[in-house]
């Protein structure tokens, strides 16, 4: 099978017959009686009706290409997926992907060995190859991830982990300082180098004296003599023999490197085993899976190594079959443990999965094992062939290990101790064997150790030749996959299919099925065989499919609402939370590890809590102290819990638990209020009250009780009060004197003692003879127990209307007298009570209630027959001219007329008779008997059927057989004869043929039967293959057609035409039935909501659909019918849908709904599975809209002119082709010539005629229609014959003026025709060269997102270098050259770390001897400006100081954020003070200027504190996006011409930096070795027009990009040299005696003017003499120098040159569209950098900005300021235009990057969208606005939108408390303290208050807040200490 090895060795021992003494009989996993194999097979169609919600695909991660293998780190949480070229790093929660590598395809041959070799030349053509891993381990203890693909012989890699993408060690490795080891053979071949082939791994753990793990690999033969080897009938053939099918290898990457890989782990070891060259044939090995088993063992304990694989049965023999085999090998234990050879522990034995049935039963390939505890789990399949591979081709089947140890013990006993045949065999097939046979050890005895493992003294490798057997579990078709776990005493199995499915079954102790599930992870994809349990979390499970890896949660416990769903799902995971009254997995319920708190599925539904109610019946009218509650079930203890009892409606009542729990609990609950009771339904007698108990907020049990009204039984029941009363189930008594029900006894009068119903005074029910309608009569009624009834007044009731006297005749007799009923039917019944006489509505009761028929002979008789037939009901009727009642005295009725025969049908039937014929007439007899042997056709009788029979009106006979053909009359003779105008005709029905012979098994085929005299007789039935019937029949005289019913299987049937349920026609019918047709894809996958689409479904036998539909679920309109094209094509339009979506779709083929054959054949595991699943699905998009070039309605047109229309269509996904669009005008086709994602052209040559006047544009998408405009026909005939009537004098002038416009007219609108058409190809080649930079531009961002990926990331600055930078920016640049170390030599590792030192960061320099005046001065200081008072003041007073300048404010302003950076929250309160007087200073004259500018200390203070408490949005959400559209610009400057002198380029955004000119570059790829930044050699594309210096930034560029810009080397630090050939290399510069003159000016050297080829090799190195002659290339004099455009090209009169008379002279403006261009292809990472900005993220909303903005609102209200354009003008300069402006343009202070001029010059376009998108004044733009403006102008409302809904977000969020704010300053403080020198801070602040000093002391003399705390004196102590040595110190320092 292609999802395993298709090949593998066999490793067996000659067979044997059964041993005298087998080993410990094997693992039974059912005891006691024996279950049938099949049983499981209906345990499962009994629970098919499961959900399949029980289990949860929680993530899923798709793999472009197949997948390999997978590993997990639990430690870290990591997945490592590999696939065919790729290697994965997934996180394991959400398989979100962390790092990647691509490992192929390569150029490699499997007749050659890998280059690493370096000694093995081959001459073999190497091609492109694919790379299937092998082997994916993990090894923690070295950090490592093992990595082996089948490229290069089976090579392997050791990568890190926790970055796959990284090689940990390199091969072949390298042993510092020597050369690198020499590379063998057997380091390579570790893995099997062919796709189809298997190998397994597993890591071991150190061995005895080894410094690291070692690698167990089985790996399947594919060298010489194999199948998988392609024979290339050489000698070198034979260098791929050697390659041992088992092997341990070293992985000691800390030791030594030379022997990675190898097996020879010391040199005594010999850890192979490899069967001899001559065996390989028929010995083919499979491997499945190898682990350890114990996973753990304790200190001391023997672990050991298993590995799982096939002996493949060999090709060509029949009877040869796949055996599975376990082999174990034995690891050393502790580290005093020997080291023993592979083979000497080696031993295999078989494993066998049979059923009862004999061979036939046999599943003998292994597919896939699971180890759990003390069993291994195995999944085996049925191999092709066998006689029953269609019912169970799999079988899950179980192992004791304790059984294998048995096995291996009893087989080195017989080998060894005492001899015994047949058990065991030495494997005489392995190069490293000891020899053929057993050696008896008889003066030796065995330890317990050399039974498990053997001893080198002893024969080995030994194969165990009793197989260990076990009985399947569990059978199931196509299973691929097992993962078993032991929870809550269940075995919960896993197990993935074929399909895609993961099936999960649930096994009790005795193994057998108790529930199941089923979900589908990827449908039609196998499950691969290997699935795992998340290490740090078991409730989940990993899978991998062909494409796909999975994350599965084992149960999902929440679709289970009640506890018996719950604990009856039998689901192993899933409990009752008691207290929670939730379905939960036991780790999430609180306290589920005590008892009681959690009910498992193992204790069953019984433990379900319960509660039973004492008393469960309330009696309405008395009253209760309470209610005692029992609870039972699985509940803890409750006493001293909050519990009451809930009614509902929030009705609750106090409950208690009066002491502890035993076996069941006692509760005491008050009643529910009389007042609160529910009232009782109309028709009951009570009402029941569901209650539950509630504890702790939850309603844990639930339960009902009754209240019961005993006296609204005689209500309820009228007719039966009294017998209701007494037999209801609640005590209640009869009152017989108050006729009343009533719960008390006590309130009955003296009456009776009535006790059962029997007693009760009732109507004796008695026969009564129907009565004529008016008549009078006296009714005589019977009653019961009425003795001391008499004497009652009662009335007789006929119902409401009909009230008669009622007489006692005696004590058990009443008379109704006089009573007349009438009725205007042929039939009444009256009931007939007793009523008590001036109480309605009470009655005597009558059980069995007694009825009066009155008849009307008038009514409902129409013929003599029907009236005289009455007689029989009782009715005495007489027809005379119609039907009367009979007198009395009148005589006894005569006959009736003949009878009349009107129609007769069916008028022929088959001879064999049986055919039922309906006779319709009239006085066709009084009753059946009249007519039963008097109906005959002919002289053939006809039986009429009783139970259809009509009197006088209907006769259905069923007719008798006939000799031979003939047609008669049909007679009926009832005392007189009628007979029939119609003839009734036998005759004999014939089939001939049948079409078409075939149909798919799935029913459907509409069938064709072709005989005569097939209309005959009353049924006709089809039956195919003698059982099932043919539906839907219609037929006539010469044809019958059906729809055939489905098939069981593709055979030949017969098929059967059977009239009237008679014996077969014959004919010898047969129909054949074939395999379903396949539908295999359908494409495309998307619609237009309007349906219409054509979709083409491909397939397999086609040939047999008769219709086809499509119909889409959910969101579809009506089904649309379908065409068959051939036998594998069909298209369908696609149904239109309701809304915009994706839906699964459904076929109907031949009227039966389409299931692939791989979900039915799956039917066992899940019915509702197959049939609910659709494979296919299609996404519904909007319709696509189209308008004119113009949007005009109206399009004039001449008639007899050829017309071209241009038409946009608006964006869309739908992937239209141009065949799909129907363009008319009126009827007339519009032929389509062009068609783009945006235009259409099309164009009509055939004239259109002008009889219509207007015709409409039409455009059609499938049942979509749109029409555009309308064209409008005109001609100038009328205009010419009005030109003649008004003016015939002018005639000739006025034709020749017409001609002439007309003509102009024409031509001018065919040149506005042509121009539009250029402007839309002009329009569409600057969209195709967006789309083209945009696809290279994303490209190589993705590459450049991956790389950031697996390096270091982005170069983000250091908080303190940002904070430098943000706050002085001025001196930023100054601090850089004075503090910053020149760059270091780069090593091969990188270079030198960045060496900062601003002021702020070092050490506070000055001399010693100063330091203690100084430190105590500036402490005193520090405590004066955390004094609120005085900093203010202090401020306050500098800033009235006409010389203290801007500078000055922003200095001081920074300095104090530093000082007083460790106590956020004060400095904060300082700047609110401070905004406080500037909004109040704002407000008195324009408030919309506050904040505007930095003029003042507060403003830069604000500034410093956005960009403090916005540090980690900036780094956290908008540093990606900005760095990516960093980037994105530089990428797309470098990918056209840039001139070197003036920093112009072809791409850029803003206009001043524009090269007008139309340079072609071409781009070259260079081939680059540098020894720097940490790589040897690149490919790096440069520009032909490129400097040597740009070409060495780019080179630069590509080799650091990991490395942070400021350990660069710089362009002038480097040389680079091309080496044209072996002998000649060339130093290239920009200037050199090379360079060419042109008009006086020298050009600067490029590519193409060294005439560097394509994949030239070049090489740059470090130079030791830096060339500075020229200095930096853009100071160069343009007066001397240019590079590619001269300094005249630009000037309005241009001198004539030779360069210049080639160039096509061209408006500059023209390239202004490259403007566009580069927009286009930067505009979606400038729409995610602003997004970024202005978004919020809800697990870090912008506190700062929240407090900020709310602070801003609350200052505005104070003052009135209610304008919201003003506080929008607030808002704005205080964050974006304050901060993230100043972001934007200085990227510099955020990322360790290079800021060229030309990337600064795009950032100010970019932020100058960024300021209007911010500002809420209409933009005035014209055509002579700036380009940097009107470049932005579309996006603008749209970008101001956002800031809007992020100014309306920041206004909706929570606000927040000073406390809260404080507790977040102070933890922002807290994350960055002792970053600065503050000491440093307050010594330059000290500088500005000694030179205002009497400023500050006056200031502080007039503020009385001040005077009070004699601040001006503690200044004065400051200045004191200060100034005695700070001159003479500083000038020191």
């Amino acid at each position: 099978m292609a999802r395993r090895a298709a090949g593998g060795a066999t490793l067996s021992a000659p067979a044997a017959a059964a041993s005298p003494r087998p080993p410990r009989p094997p693992f039974r996993p059912r005891p006691g009686p024996r279950v049938p194999p099949l049983c499981p097979l209906f345990l499962l169609l009994l629970l098919g009706t499961a959900q399949a919600g029980a289990l949860e695909i929680q993530r899923r991660f798709p793999s472009p290409t197949p997948t390999n293998n997978f590993a997990l780190d639990g430690a870290a949480g990591t997945v490592y997926l590999a696939a065919v070229n790729r290697l994965y790093q997934l996180s394991g929660a959400n398989l979100s992907l962390e790092a990647e590598a691509a490992v192929g395809p390569v150029a490699d041959s499997p007749l050659c060995h890998a280059p690493q070799l370096p000694q093995a030349s081959c001459e073999h053509p190497r091609r492109l190859t694919d790379n299937y891993n092998k082997i994916l381990q993990l090894d923690p203890g070295q950090g490592l991830v093992v990595v082996c693909g089948s490229i290069y012989q089976g090579f392997c890699q050791l990568r890190r982990r926790g970055n796959i993408s990284a090689v940990a060690v390199h091969f072949p490795p390298a042993v510092p300082p020597a050369e690198p080891v020499t590379v063998f053979p057997s380091m390579l071949n570790v893995a099997a180098n062919h796709p189809n082939a298997s190998t397994v791994g597993l890591v071991l753990p150190p061995g005895a004296g080894a410094g690291g793990s070692r690698l167990l690999v089985g790996a399947t033969y594919t060298g010489y003599g194999s199948a998988f080897f392609p024979r290339n009938r050489s000698l070198e053939d034979h260098r791929f023999e050697n390659t041992p099918e088992i092997a341990i290898r070293s992985l000691d990457a800390r030791g030594d490197l030379a022997k990675l890989f190898t097996f020879d782990l010391n040199p005594s070891d010999d850890n192979i085993l490899k069967i001899k060259q001559g065996a390989k044939e028929q010995h083919k090995l499979g491997f499945v899976r190898a682990f350890l088993h114990p996973p753990d063992p304790p200190p001391g304990a023997q672990s050991y190594a298993y590995l799982a694989l096939n002996s493949e049965a060999r090709a060509g023999d029949k009877e040869s079959q796949a055996r599975s085999l376990l082999a174990r090998i034995c690891l050393p234990h502790g580290a005093g443990g020997d080291a023993k050879k592979l083979t000497e522990s080696y031993i295999q034995l078989g494993l066998q999965c049979a059923g009862g049935a004999g061979r036939g039963d046999l599943y003998s390939r292994l597919v896939s094992v699971f180890p759990e505890r003390e069993l291994l789990f195995a999944v085996f399949e049925r191999p092709p062939g066998a006689p029953a591979a269609r019912a169970a081709p799999a079988a899950l089947c179980a192992f004791r290990f304790a059984d294998v140890r048995a096995a291996i013990r009893g087989a080195r006993t017989a080998c060894f101790v005492e001899p015994v045949p047949d058990v065991v065999a030495v494997l005489d097939s392995v190069v490293q064997g000891t020899g053929p046979a057993c050696e008896s050890k008889r003066n030796i005895q065995l330890q317990p150790e050399q039974l498990d493992c053997g001893a080198a003294h002893l024969q080995h490798p030994l194969s165990v030749l009793q197989p260990l057997k076990a009985t399947p579990v569990f059978r199931a078709p196509g299973l691929t996959a097992v993962a078993v776990a032991s929870v809550n005493n269940y075995t919960v199995v896993f197990l993935g299919t074929v399909s895609g499915r993961l099936l999960k079954i649930n096994l009790n102790e005795s193994m057998q099925v108790v529930s199941r599930r089923v979900v589908t992870v990827a449908y039609g994809e196998p499950v691969h065989h290997i699935m795992q349990f998340d290490p740090a979390d078991p409730g989940y499970l990993y899978l991998m499919t062909s494409h796909q890896m999975a994350r599965v949660k084992v149960a999902a416990c929440d679709v289970h609402s009640t506890c018996e769903d719950c604990v009856g799902a039998a689901d192993a995971y899933c409990g009752w939370c008691t207290l929670e009254t939730r379905c939960t997995l036991q780790q999430d319920c609180a306290n589920s590890s005590r008892q009681h708190f959690w009910t498992s599925a193992s204790e069953g539904t019984s433990r379900c809590p319960t509660m039973t109610v004492l008393p469960a019946e309330i009696d309405v009218h008395r009253e209760y102290p309470g209610m005692i509650l029992q609870l039972s079930g699985s509940l803890p203890g409750l006493s001293g819990m909050e519990m009451a009892c809930d009614y509902g409606n929030k009705v609750r009542t106090v409950a208690r638990v009066p002491g502890p729990a035993f076996s069941h609990q006692i509760a005491y609950c008050n009643l529910l209020p009389r007042d609160l009771f529910p009232p009782f339904p109309p028709t009951q007698d009570h009402v029941n009250v569901e209650m539950s108990v509630r504890v702790n907020g939850r309603n844990i049990v639930r339960t009902n009780f009754t209240i019961y009204d005993c006296s609204r039984i005689g209500q309820v029941y009228p007719h039966t009060a009294c017998t209701s009363c007494l037999s209801t189930q609640w005590p209640c008594f009869w009152c017989t004197q108050q006729h009343a029900c009533v719960s008390n006894q006590s309130r009955c009068e003296a009456s009776p003692n009535l006790t059962t119903p029997q007693d009760c005074p009732q109507i004796l029910p008695s026969p009564l003879a129907p009565v004529p309608t008016g008549g009078s009569q006296n009714i005589l009624v019977p009653l019961a127990n009425t003795s001391f009834f008499q004497g009652t007044a009662l009335e007789c009731s006929f119902g409401p209307e009909e009230i008669f006297e009622a007489m006692w005749v005696n004590e058990s007799t009443v008379r109704c007298s006089q009573v007349v009923l009438h009725t205007t039917q042929k039939s009444q019944v009256f009931p007939l009570s007793l009523q008590l006489k001036g109480r309605p509505a009470q009655f005597l009761d009558s059980p069995d209630p007694m009825t009066v028929e009155v008849y009307n002979c008038a009514m409902g008789s129409p013929d003599c027959s029907q009236c005289l037939g009455r007689e029989d009901l009782g009715h005495f009727c007489v027809w005379s001219d119609g039907c009367r009642l009979r007198g009395p005295l009148q005589p006894l009725p005569g006959s009736c007329p003949a009878p009349e025969i009107h129609v007769i049908e069916p008028l022929s039937g088959p001879l064999d008779g049986g055919t039922l014929l309906t006779i319709h007439g009239r006085n066709l007899g009084q009753r059946l008997r009249d007519v039963a042997h008097g109906v005959w056709i002919g002289g053939v009788a006809c039986e009429p059927l009783a139970d259809r029979y009509t009197v006088s009106e209907e006769i259905v006979c069923a007719t008798g057989p006939a000799p031979g053909p003939f047609s008669d009359v049909v007679v009926v003779n009832a005392s007189k004869e009628g007979r029939s105008k119609e003839r009734f005709s036998y005759v004999l029905p014939l089939v001939h043929s049948l079409e078409p012979a075939m149909g798919p098994k799935a029913g459907g085929t509409r069938i064709t039967i072709h005989g005569s005299h097939l209309d005959v007789g009353s049924e006709l039935q089809v039956l195919v293959n003698d059982t099932e019937l043919c539906t839907g029949l219609v037929r006539t005289a010469a044809i019958i057609s059906c729809t055939a019913p489905s098939g069981a299987m593709a055979a030949l049937v017969p098929v059967c035409v059977r009239f009237e349920r008679q014996g077969c026609v014959r004919g010898n019918l047969t129909f054949r039935y074939m395999r379903n047709p396949v539908i295999t894809a359908i494409s495309p996958h998307r619609s237009l909501v309007s349906g219409g689409r054509t979709i083409t479904v491909a397939g397999e036998r086609f040939y047999m659909v008769q219709n086809v539909s499509m119909a889409v679920h959910h969101i579809g309109r009506e089904p649309t019918l379908c065409k068959v094209l051939n036998s594998t094509l069909i298209t369908c339009p696609s149904p239109g849908a309701l809304s915009n979506a994706s839906a699964p779709v459904d076929f109907f083929i031949n009227g039966r709904v389409y299931a692939d054959e791989a979900a039915v054949a799956e039917e066992l595991l899940d019915p509702e599975e197959a049939q609910r699943g659709s494979r296919f699905r299609l996404d519904y998009l909007p319709d696509p809209q189209f308008s004119t070039a113009k949007r005009e309605k109206w399009i004039k047109h001449h008639p007899g002119e050829p017309l071209t229309l241009v038409i946009h269509k608006e964006q869309d996904g739908l992937g239209l082709e141009s065949h799909e669009y129907r363009v008319k005008i009126g009827q007339v086709a519009c032929d389509i010539q062009i068609v783009s994602d945006r235009v259409i052209h099309c164009s009509v040559n055939e004239s259109l005629g002008a009889a219509e006047g207007q015709l409409p544009i039409t455009v059609q998408v499938g049942n979509f229609n749109q029409t555009i405009a309308t064209l409008q026909l005109g001609g100038s005939e009328t205009a010419t014959v009005v030109s003649i009537v008004i003016c015939s004098v002018l005639l000739l002038l006025s034709v020749v003026a017409l001609f002439v416009f007309c003509t102009k007219s024409r031509r001018a609108e065919r040149y506005w025709q042509k121009t539009l058409l250029q402007m839309e190809e002009m329009e569409s080649q600057i969209r195709e060269e967006i789309r083209k930079g945009f696809a290279e531009l994303q490209t190589d961002m993705t590459d450049l997102t991956k790389e950031l990926n697996r390096s270091q990331g982005i170069p983000f600055l250091e908080y303190k270098h940002f904070v430098t930078r943000t706050f002085f920016p001025k001196c930023s640049s100054l601090y850089e050259e004075r503090y910053v170390l020149p760059s270091q030599t780069l090593n091969s590792q990188g270079g030198s770390p960045v060496q900062e030192t601003h002021p702020l960061l070092g050490e506070w320099k000055i001399p010693e001897s100063c330091r203690p005046n100084m430190e105590e001065g500036i402490s005193l200081f520090s405590s004066l400006l955390n004094n609120k008072h005085f900093l203010i003041v202090f401020v306050h007073a500098l800033e009235q100081q006409k010389d203290f300048a801007v500078r000055d404010r922003c200095s001081l302003a920074s300095l104090l954020t530093v000082a007083l950076h460790g106590k956020l929250e004060y400095y904060t309160s300082i700047m609110k003070e401070l905004l406080v007087d500037l909004i109040d200073a704002s407000a008195a004259k324009n408030p919309k200027l506050m904040l505007r500018r930095t003029e003042s200390v507060v403003e830069k203070m604000l500034t410093n504190w956005m960009s403090i408490c916005m540090y980690g949005c900036l780094r956290e959400t908008v540093g990606e996006p900005f760095f990516l559209l960093l980037c994105a610009i530089k990428q797309q400057i470098n990918k056209g011409s840039i001139d070197a002198i003036t920093g112009k380029a072809r791409y850029t955004l803003n206009e001043e930096w524009l090269l007008r000119e139309n340079i072609e570059a071409k781009p070259r790829n260079l081939n680059v070795s540098f020894q720097g930044c940490g790589m040897d050699s690149l490919s790096v594309r440069a520009m032909d027009t490129d400097t040597l210096t740009q070409v060495k930034e780019k080179i630069l560029e590509a080799f650091c990009k990991n490395v942070p810009y400021s350990q660069w080397p710089r362009a002038e630090d480097v040389d680079l040299e091309w080496f044209a050939s072996s002998t000649q290399s060339y130093v290239l510069r920009d200037l050199d005696d090379t360079s060419v003159v042109e008009d006086g000016r020298k050009k600067l050297n490029t590519l193409a003017h060294y005439k560097i080829p394509e994949g030239a090799s070049l090489a740059m190195s470090l130079t030791d003499k830096k060339d500075n002659t020229l200095g930096r290339v853009k100071d160069l004099d343009t007066e001397k120098y240019f590079h590619l455009v001269l300094p005249t090209d630009e000037l309005a009169e241009p001198k004539k040159s030779h360069r210049q008379s080639h160039r096509k002279k061209v408006l500059p403006e023209i390239y202004l569209t490259r403007l566009l261009s580069t927009k286009g292809t930067l505009q979606k990472f400038l729409d995610d950098l602003f997004k970024a900005i202005l978004s919020i993220r809800e697990d870090k909303p912008p506190l700062a900005v929240k407090y900020f903005f709310d602070f801003l609102e609350e200052q505005a209200e104070k003052r009135g300021i209610s304008d919201p354009d003003t506080l929008h003008i607030w808002k704005t300069n205080s964050l974006p235009l304050r901060f993230w402006v100043n972001i934007l343009k200085n990227p510099q202070f955020v990322f360790d990057i290079e800021k060229t001029d030309h990337i600064d010059a795009c950032l100010s376009v970019i932020a100058q969208a960024f300021i209007d998108a911010c500002s809420i004044s209409d933009l005035q733009l014209g055509k002579d606005s700036p380009t940097n403006k009107l470049l932005y102008a579309k996006e603008i409302p749209e970008y101001r939108k956002i800031v809007q809904r992020y100014y309306k977000q920041i206004h909706d969020m929570t606000p927040l408390s000073e406390q809260e704010m404080n507790a977040h300053l102070a933890e922002e403080s807290r994350k960055y303290q002792n970053e600065f020198n503050t000491n440093v801070a307050m010594a330059e602040i000290y500088k500005y208050a000694k030179r205002y000093r009497p400023q500050i002391m006056a200031a502080l003399e007039a503020n009385p807040a001040a005077r009070r705390t004699q601040l001006q004196h503690k200044f004065e102590q400051v200045v004191a200490l200060m100034e005695d040595n700070i001159y003479e110190c500083y000038s020191e320092a």
